[in-house]
């Protein structure tokens, strides 16, 4: 990470507890382990990075890692919920999300494709719909095949409404809901299929793919069926000429006037984060996109969602300017039916727009690259130690050129905190 830090000579530093280990990135990041103790001395307008102090080593250090008093740090365990639940399952209680998973046809009909096309292998099958949300596809399943029970399990308030959707659609002898998260959950039977739509920006973000594993390990019976059966993300080198110009460029001359010295307070705002919703034109991909991050939905373990890791070769593939990397993922749905096609979801941008559309992770400086050059490197998704609903994402990446010196390359490493 490279961002500018802003001095502040009138406060005076604070200690800070390191509440887990974290591992700098880049050289003005700060390496320390738990229980560290940090003088922060500047916390700039980014509320994801402070500028720190540790054993006579200054730094950026994630705020999130930090806690100002080892007591208070306790005592705030012991009083706010690491998953942030009421705001998660609030979210979800009112119609604003639901309106926009439902209106997003290509998410929608993959999974009314899914029933569809295994309607004769799912009847009289026990079908558990984990975070149903309205129902849609609980409500699929009754209508569309002829399963002996669906459990439409949904955290939230919703589930009140989803009750009324299941009568006004004549499903009440098929489709029980049940108001609980996850872990309360109790049924009277294993379940055949364990379905759910659990995929967030990037693939994991929000975490709730723990829900569903914690589920499968309890309630799917052996040989049952995952729905998704397998995820897949994607990473490609991008170019965003519009995005950097309306974020950075824009501060070269306003009006007839320089603006330059607000781009590093452009930079530090605007690319510390990732860009979520973000719609990548298939001609802004400098190379063939590649699946960094494979996960199987049979074998993943909760454990292995605290760090992925994944890795990448790209060669470009024309010259232009290499602004950052731009990620989607790809979920698969594997087919009951004999000799049967397994359903795609996939949210590039060679497919139909779908809510997620892609995320965005912008460089601090765009680098300029050729045709036949490589871009090589790594993918961490690290989940945060805290806020379990949230994680960082650090890329690490070298820029071969073709046209010069082969031992010549360029290198960088940025941490972005994804945070809802």
């Amino acid at each position: 990470m490279q961002t500018e830090k802003e001095d502040d000579e009138d406060a005076s530093p604070e200690e800070y507890v390191a509440l887990s280990n974290f591992t700098g990135s880049g050289n003005d990041q700060l390496t320390f382990s738990r229980g560290d103790r940090l003088l922060v001395h500047a916390k700039p307008s980014s509320e994801w990075w402070w500028w720190a102090e540790l054993d006579g080593v200054t730094g950026y250090a994630p705020a999130d890692y930090l806690r100002q008093d080892a007591a208070e740090e306790e005592e705030d365990t012991s009083l706010e919920d690491p998953w942030q639940d009421e705001e998660y399952f609030g979210s979800y209680g009112t119609l604003r999300l639901h309106l926009e998973m439902l209106s997003d046809k290509s998410r929608t009909e993959a999974y009314r494709q899914v029933i569809l096309s295994n309607s004769g292998s799912l009847q009289n099958k026990v079908v558990m719909d984990l975070g149903c949300g309205t129902g849609i596809i609980s409500l699929f399943c009754a209508q569309l095949a002829q399963p002996s029970v669906v459990y439409a399990v949904e955290a939230s308030s919703m589930a009140e409404h989803t009750r009324q959707l299941v009568k006004q659609n004549s499903c009440e002898d098929v489709v029980t809901v049940l108001q609980r998260r996850a872990e309360e959950i109790e049924l009277p039977e294993q379940v055949d299929v364990l379905v759910s739509e659990w995929m967030g920006n990037c693939l994991l973000f929000e975490f709730m793919v723990e829900s569903v594993l914690l589920a499968r390990d309890r309630w799917l019976r052996e040989g049952g069926v995952m729905w998704p059966s397998s995820a897949a993300l994607t990473l490609v080198p991008c170019q965003a000429d519009s995005y950097y110009a309306e974020k950075m460029a824009f501060w070269e001359r306003p009006y007839g006037l320089d603006f330059t010295p607000l781009q590093p307070l452009a930079q530090q705002e605007f690319f510390t984060k990732p860009k979520f919703s973000h719609l990548i034109e298939p001609g802004d991909c400098l190379a063939a996109p590649c699946d960094v991050i494979c996960l199987d939905m049979y074998t993943l373990q909760i454990k292995d969602l605290e760090e992925i890791k994944g890795q990448f070769h790209f060669y470009v593939e024309r010259s232009a300017v290499f602004h950052g990397f731009t990620a989607w993922f790809t979920v698969h749905f594997e087919s009951l039916e004999t000799g049967g096609a397994a359903v795609e979801l996939n949210t590039g941008p060679n497919s139909e727009p779908t809510h997620w559309k892609q995320t965005l992770f912008m460089l601090d400086r765009p680098v300029s690259v050729y045709a036949g050059d490589s871009i090589s490197g790594t993918i961490v998704l690290r989940r945060n130690p805290v806020w379990r609903r949230h994680m960082n994402v650090t890329l690490h990446w070298k820029v071969y050129c073709s046209t010069e010196d082969t031992d010549k390359c360029q290198v960088g490493t940025k941490t972005f905190p994804m945070w809802r």
